[in-house]
């Protein structure tokens, strides 16, 4: 499977199906328990963010939880780490047979996260950005008694306004430098990115949070690219003006959400390791997965309490993670 196009810049894909799971089911789809399945790979930064959203939010027990395995082939995102190597609630082996089920001939790659209705077994959506947005103000009667207000209604066109920056230039961008398929068109991208992540420095040196004094989506979007940035997007994407670590503000700054609550126990270094140099071979033909980076500076002080905000604002930490969502010991920090 190949993801670079010799000659030419990476462009995304950005069309998804557009169905929403909303208070009022004006899609078919009303918000309701049990109706739904998550599907979220944890290599996935993607999908990572909406699982991050759904245990900030307390939404385990309305809207289950399927994990799939951290590589895929060029047909789908699979269970094979699941015993039996199916998807123990709907019953799949591979997510593409959920999209089949609604759309025979659907024509697109098969992303993670989505939704799958399980009832029926179909794929409901796998916007990835309006998931959370949706998450965050359609599920409001089942959020947890302290749930955070991750995308309150004075900050949002703030919100939106960072968030699509961080999306083009970093979520996106080491994307770009990863999967350049010219100098030029790598030098470009790799530019933009140390642009804006040097606009992030500057922003995060006077306050805690990207907008506001709390938590918001926004900081759960730049997260899931920070965290990986040193474990696989310095090396394999090519994206080394420096790591993380040599960026004080935005290491302390991502280091204050690992240890956070919904953040740092929903990280698995493992599968986002093994995806990434595992499922590239256009760029790691040999498919080796390295060994490092060190990881124990995650667990370290990080001295952003000095700046003030509130994490949670006027809410509560999640509670632990449930024993069947944990993420293996050996898969997270090592001791």
């Amino acid at each position: 499977m190949s993801y670079v196009e010799n000659g030419k810049e990476f462009t995304r894909d950005t069309n998804y199906i557009e169905t929403r799971i909303t208070a009022d089911g004006r899609d078919g789809y009303p918000v309701e328990p049990g109706r739904y399945r998550l599907v979220a790979a944890r290599a996935c930064p993607w999908a990572h963010r909406s699982i991050i959203v759904r245990r900030l939010l307390g939404l385990e027990d309305v809207l289950s939880l399927g994990i799939p395995g951290p590589t895929h082939d060029p047909r789908s995102w699979n269970f094979d780490e699941e015993p039996g190597g199916v998807d123990p609630v709907l019953n799949i082996p591979r997510l593409q047979d959920a999209y089949f089920a609604r759309f025979p001939d659907y024509p697109r790659g098969i992303t993670v996260p989505a939704i799958v209705e399980i009832a029926t077994g179909q794929v409901v959506t796998n916007n990835f950005p309006q998931i959370t947005l949706d998450l965050e103000t359609e599920w409001t009667q089942y959020h947890r008694d302290g749930a955070p207000d991750l995308y309150p209604q004075a900050l949002r066109s703030e919100i939106d306004e960072v968030s699509k920056r961080v999306f083009t230039e970093v979520n996106n961008g080491v994307y770009r430098c990863g999967f350049a398929g010219s100098q030029e068109a790598y030098n470009d991208a790799y530019d933009r990115l140390f642009t804006a992540l040097d606009w992030l420095t500057g922003r995060l040196s006077e306050q805690r949070y990207l907008v506001g004094d709390t938590i918001t989506e926004a900081d759960v979007r730049l997260f899931t690219t920070l965290v990986r940035f040193d474990a696989v997007y310095h090396g394999h994407f090519k994206c080394n003006r420096s790591k993380l670590t040599e960026i004080p503000v935005l290491w302390n700054y991502a280091r204050d959400l690992f240890q956070t609550a919904g953040f740092g126990d929903t990280v698995d270094f493992d599968h986002i390791k093994r995806h990434y140099y595992v499922v590239h071979t256009d760029i790691n033909p040999t498919s080796i997965v390295p060994k490092g980076p060190d990881l124990h500076g995650w667990l370290e002080p990080h001295g952003r309490e000095s700046l003030g905000g509130r994490p949670f604002g006027d809410g509560t930490p999640p509670p632990p993670p449930r024993t069947e969502e944990l993420v293996p010991t050996d898969h997270w920090v090592p001791a």
